[in-house]
This record gives structure tokens, sequence and C-alpha cells, in this order.
């Protein structure tokens, strides 16, 4: 499964942007999907997941950023509002054929996409 992300871009502190994960040639809509993201000189850490029990954001995004999914496109979506500097970062898309059961650890996805940038300066 190859998973494409896009969306990604420059923005102002304070602006929204929307990412967007599809699955090249296959449909993942019953997968456990993620977005992870990871800054310059940082570990990869886990933004928000989606699963057939619900969604789980990361606690310091919480009101801000939101995944979504649509099941007719193949899509999966992070809207992403009052974006920081600290923001700044490669968003990652991640997806499972399988049940996740920590939908937290990178270890748990067995597919990812290559990532879109997203900076946030003035």
């Amino acid at each position: 499964v190859q998973l494409v992300e896009s969306g990604g871009g420059l923005v102002q502190p304070g602006a929204s942007l929307r990412l967007s994960c599809t699955a090249s040639g296959r449909t993942f809509s019953s997968y456990d999907t993620a977005w992870f993201r990871q800054a310059p000189g940082k570990e990869r850490e886990f933004v928000a997941a989606i699963t057939w029990f619900g969604t789980t954001n990361a606690d310091s995004l919480k009101g801000r950023f939101t995944i979504s999914r649509d099941r007719g496109k193949n899509m999966v979506y992070l809207q992403m509002n009052s974006l920081k500097p600290e923001d700044t970062a490669v968003y990652y898309c991640a997806a499972n054929s399988a049940v996740v059961r920590n939908v937290r650890l990178r270890a748990e996805y067995s597919y990812w996409g290559q990532g879109t940038q997203v900076t946030v300066s003035s």
C-alpha cells in the first residue's frame, strides 16, 4: 500500500491547513490510520489517529487538530487550525490493515507516506 500525503505548505502563525492522505491504487477505508510529524532534530511524534473505535489526538494538540475520514473518497484528513511556529515539521500519514493496539506507537503501522512539509512562519 502506497500512501500519498498532500496539502502542506508555508503559512503564517494563526492560519489553517488541511492535509490529505490517500492510498495509491488501493482502498484503505478500513485501515487504522494516523498522522505523525517530525521536526528537525526531533523524534517523530504522534499527532492523531482514526480507527473503527473513533479518533485519538495527542494531548498537546487537542482543540487545534482534527483527524477525519471520507470513505467514499478513500481519504484521511488532518485539519490544523491556529497553527504555531512549533507546528513546523514534516507530517506523515501511516496506516495498518490490522487493528492497532496502541495508536500512538510508530511501530504499529506498516505503511507510511513520504511526508509533506508544513512550515509556520511570519
